[in-house]
This record gives structure tokens, C-alpha cells and sequence, in this order.
């Protein structure tokens, strides 16, 4: 994971520190203060975050953080993090945060705001905290105790919690971390990630974002421009807000670092973002949170074409909380398969449970088609036509867009999402 400090940092996965996940990072300004941060998180504004509390505040959503740990002792987080919702077994340093980053995200997610402290998009959410093992700044004794990150998602995956936010992303693919993925995703779990920190002629998108079923997220600046340091290819579903935001500069959370960038972030604001609507619509499945945030979505281009730096385009949740009347469309239905389905071939969409719930699972139909091998080798082909066209949307943006896009009356961003029965065309090579 790369840390705060940029530092690179290695994931056991299956055993052995082969998967280099990085906390898709973050780097920050020099200069760090306990002053009152609410002034520097300025995509609140736009988003008219006030205005959509009055509807939701993510009140009974869960969301899984899978990152360094989180302390929940922060007066921003105090009362937000249910540690005691994580099995015993996977427990080990999940809230001894030794970074900073995870509590960052957290904050970012639900965060109270209190004393000073960041104010969350959803502050009405809760936290269920999991530190996956790094190779780097953990000695060998805390790597062997600490959980391995398919056993975090698949126990993730059997709990009540409906978003599993991962501000983490590796190069490399692992069949099992693809496999707790797809089983996540047949029992109805929203799972966002971070697309990665290496540019966008990176030539891939990292792991998680860059499996089946996972929503990858990109970063964006205060005047809507694609951050630079922000991966592209197909596997980038939406982009939030990234850069110029606050957080911890390290694991002593003793104060606030100013300017944080990076993907990590715009994935915890993103994790709130549907957080906000599951809370005000609990019976909504995964996928038709997903078509919410497809349908408000504010871009400049078609909505069929997603693109290679900014996917379907800049997450809104304040229209759909503004529509008292908003159809989220089939609960069971792909909302990207009608988009991705190639001439000729049949529309393949989730089948409901075999039993009614009063939390609809989001069954998987197919199995899963990811190939094994590198990110760059699965992801050469991603389509330079549409990386040309996403670049000339980014470069075309003006100081004004960022105000339509998270802001007032226009049409705004938003998400690629979760085709969470089925593999999108868009991600099959």
C-alpha cells in the first residue's frame, strides 16, 4: 500500500507479500495543524452536503473499511466504529491505525466533525474497521496476526455491512482476492476501490478497482479537472473529489496534514455518496444504488461511452435524494448490461433470491471471466480512442464545472458502477 508518505508498502495475499497493494495514495503539502479542517474539505459545499443530511445522513448503513486499521477514538469517529462487529479472528490491529490513512478514511466517510475534526459526507454511517497485513511497517509478528484481505472481504461479505470501501490497489492479480470479490458481490455488497496513483499513462487500472463486480474511482480536483497523478483505462467507473483535502499526516493522529492527494480519498467520499442513498431507500439492492448514480450522473459525454480518465463521469447523490419520486429500476437487473452487451448477444441480468428478504441479496448469475495475469497485460487493450476522448473532456473542463458537476441544478456525475450479477463487456478482454 502506499502510505501517506508515498512510501511502498507490500499486502500478504495467500500467504505470501506478493501483491504490492497500495493505499492508493495519498502524499501531502508540507505543514500540518490541529485547526478546524471543515474549511479545507470544499467539495461540502458543492455538493450542498447540508442540504442533503436534511434527507439522509447515511443513518443504518455499514460501511467495511479494509485499509490500515482505524482508530476509533478520534473526536471526529468517537461512537462511529463498531470494532466489536469484527470476527474475532480477523479483529488483530483493526483499530490500531499505525498510518493514519485508515482513520483518514473513515473520517472522510463518517466522521462527526467534532472538535475540529473531519466532517464526514455520511455522518449518520458506521464503520466496521479491518487492517489488512503491509509488508514494510509492520514487524513479522503483526503481518502473521493480521488477516489476510480475501478472508476480510468474504467475512465482509456474510455480515450486515452493505459498502466495503478499499482506498487500497495493487499491479498484480490475485484468483482468491478475485474470488472473495465475486462472492461479496453475489450476496449483495456495494464494493468500491481506488483506480491508483501512478498517472494516467500508467497503462492499467489497479486491483480491486479492476476486477468484475468492484467500482473504480478516480480523482478530481476543486475546478473538476481529472487529477494527473490519477490512473485511466476501462476499468475507471466514476471520479470524486481527490485533492487539496485534509488528513492525518501520520499514525500518532496528532494533527491534520493539509492537501492530501490521492484516489483513497475520492474513494471514501464515494462510499459515503451511496451511503447517503441506500440509508434513504434501505430496500434498494446494490444495483439499484448503482443505477442511481448512473442516471444522475453529470458528464459531457454520452452515457453509453464511458471514458478512460473519468468513467460514466463525477459522483451526485443530491439528486437522487432531492427526487422523492426517483424509479431506481429493477432490483435485479444489471444496470450496465444493456449498456456493455455486444451486438448479437443476449442480455444476461440478476435473478432475484430464491426466498423474499428484507435484505435483497444481489446473487451472482455468472461466473467470473477475469483472466489471470498482470494488470497491464489484461488492460493493454483498454481503447486508446476512448483514453483520446476522456483526455479531450478533461483538458475542455472550465473552473464553473465543478459547481454543476457536484453542485445545483444541472446534470451531474457520475458513476460506472457495480454489474454485480454479471462481468460488463466493458471489463472482459
Amino acid at each position: 500500500m502506499k502510505s501517506a508518505t508515498r512510501r511502498g508498502l507490500r499486502v500478504r495475499v495467500g500467504g505470501a507479500a506478493t501483491s504490492a497493494l497500495i493505499a492508493v495514495g495519498v502524499s501531502f503539502a508540507p505543514g500540518a495543524t490541529a485547526a478546524d479542517v471543515r474549511s479545507e474539505q470544499w467539495y461540502l459545499g458543492p455538493m450542498q452536503a447540508e442540504k442533503m443530511w436534511k434527507t439522509s445522513t447515511g443513518e443504518g448503513i455499514k460501511v467495511a473499511v479494509v485499509d490500515t486499521g482505524v482508530n476509533p477514538d478520534t473526536p471526529s469517529l468517537k461512537g462511529q466504529v463498531l470494532a466489536d462487529e469484527v470476527p474475532k479472528q480477523l479483529a488483530y490491529g483493526a483499530t490500531d491505525d499505525y498510518e493514519g490513512h485508515g482513520t483518514t478514511m473513515a473520517e472522510l466517510i463518517a466522521g462527526t466533525g467534532k472538535e475540529g475534526g473531519i466532517q464526514g459526507l455520511a455522518p449518520g454511517a458506521e464503520i466496521v474497521p479491518y487492517r489488512v497485513a503491509l509488508g514494510g511497517l509492520l514487524n513479522a509478528k503483526e503481518e502473521k496476526l493480521a488477516p489476510e484481505p480475501m478472508d476480510v472481504i468474504k467475512a465482509v461479505a456474510d455480515s450486515d455491512v452493505r459498502i466495503i470501501s478499499m482506498s487500497l490497489g495493487s499491479p498484480a492479480h490475485e484468483p482468491e482476492f478475485e474470488a472473495a470479490v465475486e462472492y461479496a458481490a453475489s450476496k449483495g455488497k456495494l464494493l468500491i476501490a481506488s483506480v491508483g496513483n501512478e498517472g494516467r499513462d500508467s497503462g492499467y487500472i489497479d486491483y480491486p478497482a479492476a476486477y468484475p463486480y468492484v467500482i473504480g474511482v478516480s480523482s478530481i480536483d476543486d475546478k473538476s479537472r481529472i487529477s494527473d497523478f490519477a490512473q485511466s483505462g476501462q476499468y475507471v467507473d466514476l471520479v470524486a473529489p481527490g485533492e487539496n483535502i485534509p488528513g492525518y499526516c501520520d499514525g500518532n493522529l496528532g494533527a491534520y496534514c493539509h492537501h492530501l492527494q490521492g484516489t483513497s480519498a475520492a474513494t471514501a467520499i464515494t462510499s459515503a455518496a451511496a451511503a447517503l442513498i441506500w440509508s434513504a431507500h434501505p430496500d434498494w439492492t446494490a444495483n439499484q444504488v448503482t443505477r442511481a448514480l448512473i442516471d444522475t450522473a453529470g458528464r459531457k459525454w454520452p452515457k453509453d461511452k464511458p471514458t478512460a480518465t473519468a468513467g460514466y463521469g463525477t459522483i451526485r447523490p443530491r439528486s437522487v435524494l432531492a427526487d422523492p419520486d426517483y424509479d431506481a429500476g429493477e432490483p435485479y437487473s444489471d444496470p450496465l448490461g444493456k449498456w456493455n452487451k455486444q451486438e448479437g448477444e443476449e442480455l444476461v441480468t440478476e435473478l432475484p433470491p430464491a426466498s423474499a428478504s428484507a435484505k435483497p441479496s444481489a446473487g451472482a448469475t455468472a461466473p467470473s471471466q477475469g483472466a489471470a495475469g498482470s494488470a497491464k497485460d489484461k488492460q493493454a487493450a483498454a481503447g486508446s480512442d476512448d483514453a483520446k476522448t476522456a483526455a479531450a473532456d478533461a483538458k475542455s473542463d472550465s473552473g464553473s464545472t465543478l459547481w454543476i458537476a457536484l453542485g445545483a441544478a444541472a446534470a451531474v456525475v457520475v458513476i460506472g458502477g457495480g454489474a454485480f450479477a454479471v462481468l460488463r463487456a466493458r471489463r472482459a478482454n
